[in-house]
């Protein structure tokens, strides 16, 4: 490869990162094939290295691994939270560009706010009935978060009468 692409590729990842791999990792770009598939297996690992890099995921994540923090990153514990958050939204949307509107048909944005509302229940009881056995106190403040989500997506529907 080279060597000014090689450079070019090692300066795509977090400045901690090329101080301690940096030329290393260099000097194996060069001497590697100049393909496309190598360029953009790079450029996908420079990404990942800013977004989460992997010399403190694994420290952090074995550090504490009961903590709140954790378990929120679970699909099973966020997804809900997501799902609450985007019919919350999906209201305040509808109310901010049509206003409060009584029809008869409830209309489309109240479909979906009910699937997103009801879609949410199977996975709460997985997330329950997987960790509250084993991390209760844990498992209880991020199922409080999932269920104040769920009273904020509740309000505007309660309070304005849709």
């Amino acid at each position: 490869m080279n060597p000014r692409v090689a450079r070019w590729l090692v300066r795509l990842y977090p400045r901690d990162w090329q101080e301690r791999y940096g030329k290393e990792f260099e000097s194996l770009l060069e001497d590697s094939s100049d393909s496309f598939r190598t360029i953009v297996n790079v450029l996908w690992s420079a990404l990942g290295e800013r977004i989460v890099p992997a010399a403190t995921l694994g420290v952090v994540m074995h550090q504490y691994p009961d903590s709140v923090l954790a378990l929120s990153k679970k699909p099973s514990a966020f997804v809900p939270m997501a799902m609450s958050l985007t019919a919350l939204a999906l209201v305040l949307g509808s109310v901010a560009t049509f206003g409060v509107v009584h029809e008869a048909d409830e209309g489309a944005v109240a479909h979906l706010w009910q699937l997103l509302m009801a879609g949410q229940l199977p996975v709460l009881a997985y997330f329950v009935i997987r960790w509250l056995p084993r991390v209760p106190r844990q498992t209880l403040y991020v199922l409080t978060l999932q269920i104040g989500a769920a009273l904020a997506a509740l309000a505007p529907v309660y309070f304005l009468g849709l």
